[in-house]
């Protein structure tokens, strides 16, 4: 079957006063419709800078796509200009960004916001637009929608805007949505109901969806599959029961290790990864997790590992995977 979306060899450079960085450096994964896949790992690893090529808003400067495809539809969207990335921004694929208060504009009703949309790709009327947006928040399940239609973000409580954020994301019932932490700020009965709610979505319109979050319970709960990420490369990829049961890569098994399981004894001490991630422009010339890797050895250091696909799910970056796989 061919994917919704197809990223092939992305990369995303940095211009800084340090010269040119690799930011994403050769990335590639794929989504198909009615699939969740998670893009997860430590901050600064290029998880949102990812979604934000794929939606064609990188920060130009000081970010460049300067290579790779973005495949949607067997179309490279990578390639279209402006105008031709309006029609599918927001209508075909859309975003449900990290931080609500950020993503809204504080001086327009949230009625006005989900409307726009609404207006832009359908030629709808002020009047069905308005009516189509407290349908919508009602779906997110604001309560009083037709009052809350005219209420300004400040108003609201940081779950409710998070809930007209997505509202304004699915507002077109687009094919991809990309959800960029969309539970990070919230509590964890409203992180239960806004994931149901993106589940309830997804499963009445086959929409394919990347979730990208730290909360690796969230992932199981989530995601089909999932890509894991460090300084800027693909690790891992593999399905959710094998990244769980039988994680390859070493900064994989690392993150399950810090990570509570249910059923720990309450003693149960968790592992560590030792150190922080590096800065772009200090990134180890071989492995880019080799100065924080217990498995390390002298090769890790001075050459950088090719993915080495394991089985037909899964896939890994590491020496170690490569030498233990049958060639």
């Amino acid at each position: 079957m061919t994917p919704l979306l197809e990223i092939r060899d992305l990369q995303v450079d940095l211009h800084t006063r340090r010269g040119d960085l690799r930011a994403i450096d050769g990335l590639s994964f794929s989504v198909s419709e009615g699939e969740t896949v998670a893009l997860i790992g430590e901050s600064g690893c290029g998880k949102s800078l990812t979604a934000l090529a794929i939606m064609g808003l990188l920060p130009t400067p000081p970010a460049e796509l300067s290579g790779g495809s973005i495949l949607y539809n067997e179309n490279d969207i990578a390639k279209l200009p402006e105008k031709g990335m309006q029609a599918i921004r927001g209508r075909r694929i859309s975003m449900i960004f990290q931080d609500p208060m950020s993503a809204l504009n504080p001086v327009m009703t949230i009625g006005r916001q989900i409307s726009e949309g609404l207006q832009r790709h359908f030629r709808l009327s002020a009047a069905d637009a308005r009516t189509r947006a407290i349908e919508l928040l009602d779906t997110v399940r604001i309560p009083s929608p037709e009052a809350r239609f005219d209420a300004y973000p400040h108003q609201l409580s940081g779950g409710m805007n998070q809930r007209v954020v997505i509202a304004a994301a699915i507002a077109c019932e687009p094919d991809l949505l990309i959800a960029d932490e969309p539970t990070t700020a919230l509590d964890v009965t409203i992180q239960s109901q806004i994931l149901e709610l993106l589940r309830d979505i997804q499963a009445r319109t086959g929409m394919g969806m990347i979730f990208i979050t730290h909360d690796l319970g969230v992932v199981a709960e989530m995601a089909d599959r999932a890509v894991v990420m460090y300084g800027g490369r693909k690790m891992e990829e593999a399905g959710i029961f094998d990244l769980f049961e039988k994680p390859r890569h070493p900064y994989t098994r690392g993150l399950l290790g810090s990570t509570p399981r249910p059923g720990d004894a309450p003693a149960t001490r968790l592992t560590e990864i030792t150190g922080s991630v590096p800065g772009l422009g200090d990134l180890p010339r071989g492995c880019v997790f080799s100065n924080r890797c217990a498995s390390a050895f002298e090769r890790c250091a001075a050459s950088r590992p090719a993915l080495t696909r394991v089985d037909a799910t899964t896939e890994a970056a590491c020496f170690l995977v490569e030498e233990e796989t049958p060639a």
